[in-house]
């Protein structure tokens, strides 16, 4: 999958995951702490965000302009290598039933920056064709923060990329 911006989406039975890699020309350090820092996830994730950082931990979240929330439990924290937890996603009108979902970002250092994996498994079908080409707009967002660049409009570029992603608009 390396090279593809787009990411994929794994369609198994009635669940779904959503698999992203991006190459960014930042160290693992770097990356590490715009996914865990609250400061730097209100800017690119447009979250409020408390975070435990420890195994264990706990995770609390409002995110997006959605206002999605999310509530779990922090299943992996290795420090610039390896950030997973699992959550609940509050009933919202955008998700009727709620989602539980694992979400793994994955940090590997590669040619002067890192190469970032991040997932999210345990999706229903309706939710990962959804939230593909927003986390796509949400990476967008991260690199150019970390680039020091104006971030990019989240809702424009949902709608610009949606089109890119072969599983969206799903069918009716």
């Amino acid at each position: 999958m390396t090279g593809s911006r787009l990411g994929k989406v794994e369609l198994e039975g009635d669940e779904a995951s959503i698999v992203f890699e991006r190459k960014l020309n930042h160290s693992p350090e770097r990356v590490w702490h715009a996914l865990t820092d609250p400061n730097e996830l209100r800017q690119w994730f447009m979250a409020d965000a408390a975070i435990e950082g420890q195994a264990g931990g706990k995770i609390n979240m409002m995110t997006g302009i959605s206002r999605f929330h999310w509530s779990g439990t922090i299943v992996a924290w290795e420090p610039f290598r390896v950030f997973e937890y699992e959550a609940y996603i509050a009933p919202h009108e955008h998700l009727p039933g709620g989602e539980n979902v694992a979400v793994r970002w994955e940090l590997e250092e590669k040619d002067g920056g890192t190469l970032v994996r991040v997932s999210y498994r345990r999706l229903s079908r309706g939710t990962a064709l959804g939230f593909a080409p927003g986390m796509h707009a949400y990476l967008d967002r991260l690199e150019a923060q970390l680039n020091g660049l104006p971030l990019p409009n989240w809702m424009e570029r949902y709608g610009a990329v949606g089109a890119e992603h072969p599983s969206w608009p799903p069918a009716s």
